[in-house]
């Protein structure tokens, strides 16, 4: 059973699973791509007990700048936070927010120096031509695989096809200068209603090529779509999991974002609700991003637990 087709098919299922019912009862209180390769985790916070052998690989880490912009634009600045990144052991970044002051190839200079590697980026739709040859140019110098726009909203559905159309072009673009171009979710794709049944998942994923478009699936946000929503309120998982399963694209990068179970907001990893481990058993990713917009305490020790987190979980 797929998400848009078989809605009840995750609360039927988790009537058996005791774990996944309490976990999704307390949420709502509160409120598949690439095939398993056997990369992945399924252990809670670090610490907890070990249940298998298998890891995120640590070269396929990363961080999405996002999650520490405070310290970025204020104390202690982009260049000590970056550093501080690589001193924690991320080996690879995702970019946001644009260079901060520098080029391409400066920034990509600096980098190289601190040993982190830009290997992905947040980018909206290009406005024209130009635009996107520049854009690409930026991720080509920067020695990026991965290009992902970060956001769309719209309650009508015209513009969700427009906008895959757009996407379709660029990624067709991108796929000639090597690069990999995604769509980066949200909740409102799975909560929106754009009449006769549909919401904006369903067309993204029927207007997307999969021959062109991957996916990075938000994981915080699937989760809380699936509750909002109501077909994932029992097993946010296993309605996750559906996503992942039933999108013709691939699923090839990961945002790893926790949530607490009692008011739905954002957490660092380990310290929430969400069952990475069950994900990652069933579907393996070639990157798996730290995130957190909301930090618990201060941004870099966000990306100190959130590397722990990933570093320690074993399945």
């Amino acid at each position: 059973m797929c998400y848009g087709y078989d809605g009840m098919a995750a609360l039927r299922r988790s009537v058996i699973d005791r774990r996944g019912v309490l976990r999704g009862s307390l949420a709502a209180v509160a409120g598949v791509g690439l095939a398993s390769s056997g990369i992945g985790a399924t252990a809670a916070a670090a610490g907890t007990k070990v249940t298998g052998r298998r890891r995120v690989p640590p070269g396929l880490v990363s961080i999405q700048l996002w999650t520490v912009r405070d310290a970025l634009s204020g104390e202690p600045g982009y260049d000590a936070t970056l550093r501080h990144l690589a001193r924690i052991g991320y080996p690879r970044v995702e970019l946001a927010l644009g260079y901060f002051g520098r080029s391409a190839a400066q920034l990509r200079r600096f980098l190289d120096g601190i040993g982190i590697k830009a290997s992905s980026s947040h980018d909206g739709i290009s406005a024209d031509p130009a635009a996107l040859r520049q854009k690409i140019q930026n991720a080509v110098t920067l020695g990026q695989k991965f290009m992902v726009v970060p956001y769309l909203y719209s309650e009508n559905a015209d513009d969700w096809k427009r906008w895959a159309e757009q996407m379709n072009v660029e990624a067709a673009a991108a796929r000639k200068a090597g690069l990999s171009y995604g769509y980066h979710n949200h909740a409102h794709e799975f909560t929106i209603d754009l009449g006769r049944g549909r919401r904006p998942w369903d067309v993204l994923t029927r207007e997307l090529d999969p021959r062109l478009v991957h996916l990075e699936i938000d994981l915080y946000w699937a989760v809380t779509g699936g509750i909002n929503s109501g077909d994932g309120v029992a097993d946010p998982e296993g309605f996750t999991l559906d996503v992942i399963r039933c999108a013709p694209q691939k699923v090839l990068q990961y945002h790893v974002k926790d949530r607490h179970a009692a008011d739905g907001d954002m957490a660092d990893l380990g310290t929430g609700m969400i069952d990475f481990g069950r994900i990652f058993r069933k579907h393996s990713v070639l990157e798996y991003i730290v995130e957190n917009d909301t930090p618990d305490v201060t941004p870099q020790r966000t990306a100190e637990v959130g590397y722990r987190y990933l570093h320690k979980l074993r399945f």
